[in-house]
This record gives structure tokens, C-alpha cells and sequence, in this order.
């Protein structure tokens, strides 16, 4: 499978992203560049990364995001690839409001597995497409920020960025 990828840099270090004709299907930070890679290949087998023209205009959009247009990620099509359940976590991120934080808790019960909190966590952990799919919106009971994997201090600055209300 050929797939385009393309790079950016953003206030919070640099970003990669990778995408087909469709939808994204990664996007992470240049610093986890070989967990990018071996998530790709888990999850559509052998593929083939290409420089090529972001013509779902992700850049773009991310661009605005980071310049304040908070919305501006909303609509970029995206595509996972996970579990069944992994998929319904990843849905139910999307449907967190800018600005707005849940509790692993919370979104347990929200995709019909109250009380699956460590479930959720780890489906929230394989995200493959940060930022996009905000898994930086989850945090622990009690308002605390937990793990990352782009790392706490980038999940606070997103939080921050978006002017989030910590439940």
C-alpha cells in the first residue's frame, strides 16, 4: 500500500502526518516517528510512505488550528484502523467539544463500557491520529493529567491552547 506523508512544523515540535486519497490515517510527532511506522504496518500491512501534496489540505487546516481557529480540525476525514472497540473510543474523542476535557471514566460509560476504564486508556494510548482524534482531552479523575503519548508537557499546551474547562 502506497501512502503520501508529508511533515510541518508546529508550536509544539514537529508533526507528521500520513494519508491516502481518503482520509488521515497517522499523525503524530516527529520525535515518535518509529512508532508512527510500526503502527501503520500493524494495522494496513506493508506499506510504502511517499512525499506527497497533503491534498486533503491537513497542513492547512492544522496551521489554522494552531493559530487559533480551534475548529479548523473538526471535518479532516480520518481513518484508524483499530479494533471495533478502538474505533468506538476514537469516535466518541472526536465528539469532545474544544474546550472541554472527560475522564476515562466518563468515556467508558459514553461508549457502553461503564467501568472499563483501564480499556479505554489503552484504546486512548493507541490513538493513531493525535491532535485530529483528541485523546489530549481525556484526563484522570480529579482533573489530573495523565500520560501522553506525545508527552504531559504537550497535552497541557494543547489543553491550554484550547482553553479547556478540566472536569
Amino acid at each position: 500500500m502506497i501512502l503520501g506523508f508529508a511533515r510541518m512544523s508546529s508550536p509544539i515540535g514537529g508533526i507528521e502526518f500520513v494519508f491516502d486519497a481518503d482520509a488521515v490515517l497517522a499523525l503524530e510527532f516527529e520525535d515518535h516517528e518509529s512508532r508512527t511506522r510500526a503502527s501503520l504496518v500493524r494495522r494496513f500491512g506493508s506499506v510504502e510512505l511517499t512525499p506527497a501534496a497533503d491534498g486533503l489540505g491537513i497542513a492547512e487546516r492544522l496551521r489554522r488550528y494552531f493559530a487559533g481557529e480551534l475548529h479548523a480540525l473538526r471535518d479532516i476525514p480520518a481513518r484508524g484502523g483499530g479494533t471495533p472497540f478502538q474505533e468506538r473510543v476514537w469516535s466518541a474523542l472526536r465528539r469532545i467539544p474544544v474546550g472541554h476535557t472527560t475522564t476515562y471514566g466518563a468515556l467508558a460509560a459514553e461508549v457502553g463500557r461503564p467501568g472499563a476504564q483501564r480499556a479505554v486508556g489503552a484504546a486512548n494510548g493507541a490513538n493513531p491520529i493525535a491532535i485530529v482524534v483528541p485523546c489530549h482531552r481525556v484526563i484522570g479523575h480529579g482533573g489530573r493529567l495523565t500520560g501522553y503519548g506525545g508527552g504531559l508537557d504537550r497535552k497541557q499546551w494543547l489543553l491550554r491552547h484550547e482553553g479547556a474547562v478540566l472536569c
